[in-house]
Formats: C-alpha cells, structure tokens, sequence
C-alpha cells in the first residue's frame, strides 16, 4: 500500500498537497466567523463547507488514477465513513421518494450538499496526508487557529469586544444575527468565532489536547516549548470564557483518556498546571470559576437540563414512526418541532437505527483506530499523538448528548476531519510497521 507524493520543485520545496488544502481547510474553518456564508448561493454554505466540496471532489479524481497522491488498499476509518454516507444517502433517498414539505424538502438536500463537504475533506485526509511531516502541518495549524480563537474569545469575554465584526470576508453575508456574547450566571459567555458559546468551548477542548501533545513533545526533546505552553493557556482560557457544561464534560473525558495513558512526570505536571490555571482565574476573573461549578450545582432543578430530558418521550415517539431509516435528514428543525440538545436523539429522528449506527460508528471506529496507533506505532512520539487523537474525538464523542454536533459547521466539520487524520496516522503507522517487517524477513533471508 504505497502513496504517491506530489514531485518536489527544483529548490527542493515540496509543492501543495492534500495536506496543504487541510491546512487551509482549518484556518478558513477556525478564523472566518461561523455566522459568515458565501453570497449569491440560494442555500448557506461556509468558505469551509466550500473547500470540502472541493475536498471531495479531489479525493473522486484522485481514486481514479493511480498518480495523484491517493493512498490505495483497505482503511477502516474509510470504510466508516463510506459506512455513514451510504446510511445518509438511502434515508435521502427513502424520504425525498415520497411527498416532502418545500421547506423540508429544501433542508434536506442543503444537509446533504453539507455532508458531502464533511465527509470529503474527510476523506481527503485519510487517503491524502501522505507523511508525519504533512500531519503535523494540519495539526500545528489546528493549534495555533485554536490559540487565536482563544484570543478572540478574550477580546469578547474581557473587553466586551467582539472582533467579529470586522472579520468580513468580501461577498459574504451573514446567515444568522446570533449575538457572540452571552450572559450566564452573571458573567459573560462567549462565542469567538464559531456560531454559539457551546460550540467555541467544545471546540478549544477539541484542540486543547493536541496542544499538550506538542508542548509536552518539544518539553520532553528540551527543544523550544513556551510558544506552545502559551497557545495551550489560551485554548483554555476560551474553554473557560465559554461557560459551557457540553465543554467540562468532553474535558472530563478527554483528561481520563489522556491520564490513563500519559506517565507519572507528565500527570504531575498537567495536573500542577491545571492548579495554576485555576488559581489564576479566580483571581483574575472573579466569578467565572463560582460560574461554572454553578452549571453542576442543583442539577434538578436546572431548567436547561430539565428541557434537554422532556424531550425524551418525543424523540422516542417520533423515532418508533420510523425506526430503520428516519424521517429524513433535515426534516426535523425549529420552530416547526422542538429543539433535541442531543445529537444521538436528533439523528436517530432524522436517521434512524442506521443512521444513528453510521454517526455513533465513525466516532468509535476513530478513536479505535486512534488506540490502534498506540499499540501499535514505533516510536513514544507516534504513540502519544495516538493517545492525544483519541481524547480529542471523545470530546464531540460526550459532546453530541448535550448538544446537536450537526447543527454547528465549525465543530462538525473539525471531528470529521480529526477522524480522517486518525485514519491517515494509522495507514503511516502501518506501512512503517510493513516495512520494517519487510527488513527483518530480508535480513533473516540473508
């Protein structure tokens, strides 16, 4: 299973590649504001979602050669994600057959030209990045986007600034007039970039993990490491400036991840760190701390809590009207049906028992995957960014029974292209792992 790269230039310079486009994916992705999407186009589709598109129809072209750069033979991260788009494929199918409401019938197939932005940049990544070197591009840049949306959630959070607003990308327009900064329990709440507070902390605890990753890598290679440390303080300084329960949670399971991995030295020092986080934001933001221990406190009686579990017995009957295939993607949206704060209920509405079966699948195929890659890679560095990728795909993983992944491009868009990554790592992993097999039978044979 070898992959083509794309021939170098004559000063020796790589040109662009799969890696490239990703990259560029996630600054577009991270920095435009989530509100922000293409004018002239009779549907809201994002810069990002247009580079998928994009993303899916390089992945088509490239499948059908053998000389443009696509990894080839089996991927069990690519079949996931065949797996789900063929479940979203024969619901559309299913629903669109019959009568549709204009309007459902119009959301519907702007969520299918969204999926098949997704699931192409995606794929792009599992079949495209071609080396550690071009992983760790994509994954740097997700770093320092990160930081940056930590700054700008800062701006909003501290200064009441929202920066937003000057970000305009010429011939946008704006699809939502959502405000970005948020009022809870007395302090604000804040969404940078992305659509709402829940989806900018779950976001930065996405990406916080994969900061750890490299700050503790250059820590532990004595190479320089402050410039990550200081981009790690800021993805958790917009952690926090979100207010977001959705965002302790999938913190909570990312660190139970990461801790059950990491050694001794390195849980000392993330937990001293986690301490001097603390104690700084209670001394230099008062009440965002007393904040957020607030949204687990008197959980009975939490009215945000209490609506998320009313909305238990509706699903249950909606989904027993069709259970193998759904209603259809899209079909289900306010303010014509209740809002589901929970992705897993949504989709097994829109989706069904298989639909329900290929979303759910391409979390857990990812972080099985990821794991592989620590059982099986050759060197600690390998081992450890498997272990950090799957902490970072079990915060959507946790996330999506509190909130609706779907209905957030930024964070939808960055698990589907965390989950492509992973199943790039594992295909290096393994042709590393052939070679080195491949040497040893060589020189036994000698």
């Amino acid at each position: 299973m070898s992959v083509a790269r794309l021939p170098s230039s004559s000063t020796g310079r790589r040109g662009s590649d799969a890696a490239t486009l990703c990259a560029v994916f996630v600054v577009v992705l991270m920095l435009v504001p989530a509100r922000q999407v293409i004018g002239g186009l009779p549907f809201d589709l994002t810069y990002a979602e247009a580079i998928g598109l994009m993303a899916a129809v390089w992945w088509c072209c490239a499948h059908l050669t053998t000389t443009l750069g696509a990894a080839k033979g089996p991927s069990m991260v690519r079949y996931a994600i065949y797996f789900y788009v063929i479940t979203f494929l024969v619901t559309y199918a299913y629903t669109t057959a019959g009568y549709l409401p204009a309007h459902e019938l119009a959301l519907s197939d702007h969520i299918l030209v969204i999926t098949v932005g997704v699931a192409g940049i995606a794929l792009l990544a599992v079949d495209g990045v071609s080396g550690r070197d071009r992983l760790d591009l994509v994954l740097k840049t997700l770093v320092v986007a990160g930081a940056i949306m930590g700054v700008i959630g800062g701006l909003q959070f501290l200064f009441t600034f929202d920066l937003t607003e000057y970000l305009h990308m010429p011939g946008s327009r704006l699809r939502s007039v959502e405000e970005t900064i948020l009022q809870r329990n007395g302090v604000n709440r804040v969404a940078s970039t992305a659509t709402h507070p829940i989806e900018f902390g779950v976001v930065s605890a996405m990406v916080l993990p994969l900061g750890l990753h490299y700050a503790f890598d250059a820590w532990e290679r004595r190479a320089p490491s402050l410039r990550w440390w200081v981009m790690c303080a800021l993805i958790a300084g917009g952690m926090a400036f979100s207010a977001s329960r959705s965002t302790v949670l999938g913190l909570a399971g990312s660190g139970v991840i990461l801790l059950a991995g990491w050694n001794r030295s390195r849980r000392l020092r993330a937990g001293a760190g986690l301490i001097g986080f603390l104690v700084l934001l209670r001394l230099f933001v008062p009440g965002l701390l007393g904040a957020i221990i607030g949204l687990f406190g008197n959980l009975d009686n939490d009215e945000s809590l209490r609506w998320r579990t009313n909305d238990y017995s509706t699903a249950l009957a909606e989904f027993l009207r069709h259970p193998w295939l759904g209603r259809g993607h899209g079909t289900w949206f306010p303010p014509h049906h209740p809002v589901f704060d929970n992705q897993y209920l949504l989709t097994a509405v829109q989706g069904g028992i298989w639909g329900l079966l290929g979303f759910a699948g391409l979390f857990v195929v990812g972080m099985v995957a990821a794991l592989r890659v620590r059982r099986i890679g050759a060197d600690a560095r390998t081992k450890d960014l498997g272990l950090t990728l799957a902490a970072a795909l079990a915060v959507p993983l946790l996330g999506c029974a509190t909130f609706d992944l779907n209905s957030f491009s930024t964070a939808n868009s960055l698990s589907f292209l965390l989950i492509g990554l992973v199943g790039a790592l594992l295909r290096m992993v393994r042709r590393d792992a052939g070679a080195q097999a491949a040497g040893v039978r060589a020189g036994a044979a000698l």
